[in-house]
C-alpha cells in the first residue's frame, strides 16, 4: 500500500499542470450535473419550499404509485418509445447512407460544398426552424400544401392533426441533423486503412464485398454507439417539443416536456415531477449501461 501511495504521489506531482487544467471541468460536472442529482430526493418527500428539502415530510413511494397509475402515463411512455424508435428506424440511417455516398467522391469543391449545405441546418436556431416548419406547412400558402393540392387537390392541416406531429418532429430533425450527424461516420470512414480495400481488390472482390466484409465490420462500434447515444437523446427530449406545442393544435408530449410542465407549469408539484425524473433517469442508466456493454464486447470482424 505505502509504495502504491508513494507512486500515486509521484504520478501527481509530475502531472501537476496536466490535474490543473482539467480541474474547472471537474468543478463543472460537479457543480452543475451531480450536486443537483440531490435534489431528486423531494421524489420521496411532500416537498414544501417553506420546509426545504430536509424539513418536509417523507411520503415514501407515494409520488411514485401516482405516477405510474396516473392518467397520462401510459400515453407519454408511448408517445415517447414511439418516437425513440421512429427516430432509430428512419433518422438512424440517413447519416450514415449520406456519410457512405459522401465518401464515394473525390476531395474537392463539389464535396466540400454538399458537406458545408448539409451541415448549415444544425446552426440554425430551434425557434427559427420551428417557424420554418410552421411556414412550410401552412393549410393557406404552405409549399407543402401547395404542392400537394397540385397533386392531390387537397390540402391537409398538418399541425392541427395529432396524428402528424411525430411525422413532423423526426422528419424536421432528420432535416436539421443529419449532415451534423455524418461528421462522425465520416471520420471513421477516413480511419479504415486503404491498404485493406487494395487487398480486397487484389482477391477479386466487389464493391458489394468491400462494403458489407470491410466498411460495415469496422463501423459496428461507431454504429453502436451512435445509436445508444440516439435512444437517450429521444428519452431526453425537450426543447423542439417546447417550441413546436405552441404551434401545434393538437400536441403530443414526451415525458421530459410532461416533468417540465408538472415541475413549473399547472399544479407545481415539484415531489411528482421529481417521482417521473428518477424514473427517466433509471431509463436512460439502463441504456448507457446497455451502451457501456456493448462497447467493451470483442467484435470479430
Amino acid at each position: 500500500m505505502n509504495t502504491d501511495r508513494k507512486i500515486c504521489i509521484k504520478n501527481i506531482r509530475r502531472d501537476k499542470l496536466l490535474m490543473a487544467m482539467i480541474l474547472p471541468v471537474v468543478v463543472y460536472f460537479a457543480v452543475f450535473a451531480y450536486l443537483p442529482m440531490y435534489g431528486l430526493v423531494i421524489a420521496f418527500k411532500d416537498y414544501s419550499p417553506g420546509r426545504g428539502i430536509w424539513g418536509s415530510p417523507w411520503a415514501g413511494l407515494v409520488h411514485f404509485e401516482q405516477f405510474f397509475k396516473g392518467f397520462f402515463f401510459k400515453r407519454l411512455f408511448r408517445n415517447t418509445l414511439l418516437i425513440s424508435f421512429y427516430g432509430i428506424a428512419f433518422g438512424f440511417p440517413v447519416p450514415i447512407i449520406f456519410a457512405l455516398v459522401l465518401n464515394e467522391f473525390k476531395d474537392g469543391i463539389f464535396k466540400r460544398t454538399i458537406q458545408t449545405i448539409s451541415y448549415l441546418p444544425h446552426f440554425i436556431s430551434l425557434v427559427v426552424i420551428c417557424g420554418m416548419i410552421v411556414n412550410f406547412l401552412s393549410p393557406q400558402n404552405g409549399i407543402v400544401n401547395i404542392l400537394l393540392e397540385n397533386i392531390t387537390g387537397r390540402r391537409i392541416n398538418f399541425l392541427a392533426e395529432a396524428k402528424w406531429f411525430r411525422t413532423i418532429y423526426i422528419g424536421s430533425g432528420i432535416w436539421q441533423e443529419f449532415g451534423w450527424n455524418s461528421i462522425i461516420y465520416i471520420a471513421a470512414l477516413a480511419g479504415i486503412d486503404p491498404n485493406l480495400y487494395e487487398a480486397a481488390k487484389i482477391d477479386g472482390a466487389s464493391e458489394w464485398k468491400k462494403f458489407t466484409k470491410i466498411t460495415i465490420p469496422l463501423l459496428t462500434r461507431t454504429f453502436t454507439f451512435v445509436s445508444i447515444m440516439t435512444v437517450i437523446s429521444h428519452f431526453l427530449m425537450f426543447a423542439q417539443f417546447y417550441v413546436m406545442i405552441f404551434r401545434a393544435v393538437n400536441k403530443r408530449y414526451s415525458l421530459m416536456l410532461y416533468i417540465y410542465k408538472t415541475a413549473f407549469e399547472g399544479s407545481k408539484d415539484l415531489s411528482y415531477a421529481a417521482a417521473a425524473t428518477v424514473v427517466l433517469f433509471i431509463i436512460v442508466f439502463t441504456v448507457s449501461m446497455v451502451q457501456r456493454r456493448l462497447s467493451r464486447a470483442d467484435w470479430e470482424y
